[in-house]
């Protein structure tokens, strides 16, 4: 790996109370010490902090006011020398700072360069780095959780503890293949490998379960608004999001196009889209919003069926019912404070097993009980608790999933009688992509994607 010295700025860019300029690398220190007019950086104390001035080496003028902390390997989060310079928080003096860094010898660290080194030194591995992204990108207190869950280390744990089983196991066929002729050392028979098969797979199941929670904590559950023109689906993203994003009006076919925001409810993000009405029209524009509508409600993840109770039931309603069938649905009678003239016999008979909820969002009716029925839909029961071990993302899930096949062929295999040097085969596939969830094995250049997720100077 490249030994050079980097640096980036570390915060977001615009004004700010503070802007941290991060430097990590052998030279990190005395780079930072040449553009430092205050204490000699190279002789302070590991993780102290201190008062001074950075300088224009060329001028001798004074360019910021700073305090710079000194971190010295290997107790960093990169394991190596790492300084963090605080600036004042604004366009032109953080970024002064930075170039006289450059200038002093360090390279403009690429996206997520920081966290790879991290990962390359050994202090974390592949999904613990993984999770830091997670951690930046959470919208919801579930989802921070998890993202810390995961940077802490349990994921990690859980899937050595499975690696370090298989391992034994594999150790122990290789002493009874090669040398069968030592009587202290334990068969291992069938049933003793299909018990530590069933085992690791049993392991693999019950992380496999939580992995729809974990990938909607992750990114979110796309929630699409349908239902004919003026029912009050405005009205609904207008009461989830808690602020007049969409206009609302009396008159049919307002919402013209696709209008998304993200909410947090009960701890579940919803990637909120509000749709045109969908309705036949020779208006050109509406008509462009409604297939708009049309695609976005087949990729949702749910489905927000809005119904008008003072409407009667119309056959475009039926329609809708019958364009979301099979899918997570949530039916809601709105406008309730007026009088009915829906047939609620005819909607619970096409509602079937979907949540139905009445509301009348004029009057801020209804919407907690809504908000509940999505909280229970997706994270229901025990699959809640604290101590649980998400896995929420895409790639580890596709892992898990072919690990989960490759022990199945194995457990097949022991109990068809087969040959336990050929079960061996399986059960080795199974602990190399486990591994690949910890980063053992894995592509250079499958880490430089993942790394380049990540925003410049983490």
């Amino acid at each position: 790996m490249d030994l050079d010295t980097i640096a980036a700025i570390s915060t977001p860019m615009g004004e700010g109370a503070i802007a941290i300029v991060r430097l990590s690398g052998e030279e990190s220190i005395p780079i930072a010490n040449r553009i430092f007019k205050g204490k000699q950086l190279t002789e302070v104390p590991s993780h102290t902090i201190h008062y001074g001035h950075i300088i224009d080496p060329k001028t001798e003028k004074v360019v910021e006011e700073v305090m710079v902390t000194v971190l010295k390997a290997p107790k960093t989060f990169t394991r190596e020398n790492i300084i963090e310079i605080n600036c004042h928080g604004g366009l032109v003096s953080v970024n002064r700072v930075l170039q006289l860094i450059l200038e002093s010898g360090a390279r403009l660290a690429e996206p997520g360069e920081f966290t790879k080194r991290a990962f390359l030194n050994g202090r974390i591995d592949l999904s613990q780095a993984e999770a830091v992204i997670d951690l930046i990108r959470a919208k919801t207190d579930r989802a921070m959780n998890v993202a810390l869950g995961q940077m802490e280390g349990r994921l990690s744990r859980l899937i050595q503890k499975l690696r370090q089983e298989l391992l034994e196991t594999l150790a122990h066929v290789e002493v009874n293949i090669d040398y069968p002729e030592y009587d202290d050392v334990e068969e291992m028979t069938h049933s003793l490998l299909i018990e530590k098969s069933r085992k690791v797979h049993l392991e693999i199941g019950k992380l496999l379960q939580t992995s729809q929670q974990g990938k909607i904590l992750r990114e979110g559950l796309s929630t699409v608004i349908i239902g004919r023109p003026n029912v009050g689906k405005s009205s609904l993203l207008n009461s989830l999001v808690h602020e007049n994003k969409a206009i609302v009006t009396d008159i049919p076919g307002t919402t013209r196009d696709v209008i998304e925001e993200f909410v947090n409810v009960r701890g579940v993000p919803l990637r909120l889209l509000d749709t045109a009405g969908i309705r036949e029209t020779e208006d050109i524009v509406e008509r462009i919003g409604v297939e708009k509508s049309r695609q976005v409600l087949k990729e949702a993840d749910l489905i927000l069926l809005v119904l008008n109770f003072n409407d009667e039931l119309t056959i475009e309603d039926e329609q809708l019912f019958s364009a979301v069938s099979g899918m997570n649905t949530i039916i809601i009678i709105n406008k309730t404070d007026l009088p009915s003239k829906i047939n609620m016999d005819r909607v619970k008979e096409l509602a079937a097993d979907s949540p139905l909820i009445t509301t009348s969002l004029l009057n801020d009716v209804g919407i907690d009980q809504l908000e509940e029925a999505i909280s229970s839909l997706f994270f229901a029961g025990s699959i809640e608790a604290q101590d649980m071990t998400y896995v929420s993302n895409t790639r580890h899930i596709a892992l898990l999933t072919q690990a989960n096949i490759t022990i199945q062929d194995a457990i097949q295999g022991i109990e068809s009688g087969m040959p336990i040097d050929l079960v061996q085969i399986d059960l080795t596939r199974t602990w190399e992509l486990l591994g690949e969830i910890l980063g053992d094995a894995v592509h250079e250049s499958l880490i430089d994607q993942l790394f380049s997720q990540f925003c410049l100077g983490k």
